[in-house]
């Protein structure tokens, strides 16, 4: 499915595709990038292991946790397990691109997934995280979710490899995604 514009007003659609699709597969477990909580909260209660996985601690600040410790505990209540940590495309070579200028390897990977959109860089990028927490089995096909901005747009089926492994990551299908990129 390919939704005209990217962004938050495809979240419904998104994950109903998606837990669709991930019935359809037998899949049990669904990896989805939620900052607030909100997104993951739309997922309760459908039978899957969920895995929500935030931005890091001061991504929007020094200090700022975008999810609050209310609602952290609230998905730890309701069996998901919530991940907060540094990106997989991003951490050190984000902070010398940023000292010093220039690109580096992790960012022109995250460039060029992008060329599918924000989303689905996203949905990837959570999934092999997800998986260097141990959070997933290995081995296993999960369903991964991501978004330009807020709420959900993209979601896919990938079998992760650890972020040592990165290239022996396979996205599987392609579930939906945005036709435009940018919002």
């Amino acid at each position: 499915m390919y939704w005209d514009n990217p962004g938050e007003s495809n979240t419904d659609n998104t994950l109903e595709m998606a837990v669709k699709r991930a019935a359809e597969l037998n899949i049990k477990h669904l990896v989805v990038a939620s900052n607030s909580g909100d997104t993951c909260r739309k997922l309760l209660g459908r039978g899957l292991n969920l895995v929500c996985v935030t931005h890091h601690v001061g991504f929007n600040g020094p200090g700022v946790d975008e999810m609050g410790e209310e609602t952290r505990e609230y998905l730890r209540q309701q069996g998901v397990k919530v991940l907060t940590t540094t990106h997989l495309f991003a951490g050190v070579d984000r902070a010398i691109r940023m000292k010093f200028g220039g690109v580096y390897p992790a960012e022109i990977m995250a460039q060029t997934l992008r060329i599918f959109g924000q989303g689905v860089k996203v949905a990837v990028e959570v999934a092999v995280m997800a998986k260097d927490a141990g959070l997933i089995p290995h081995g296993e096909e999960v369903v991964s979710i991501g978004g330009t901005s807020e709420g959900s747009d993209a979601a896919v089926i990938v079998l992760p490899a650890h972020s040592n492994q990165f290239f022996n990551t396979e996205v599987r299908e392609v579930i939906c995604m945005p036709r435009r990129k940018t919002l």
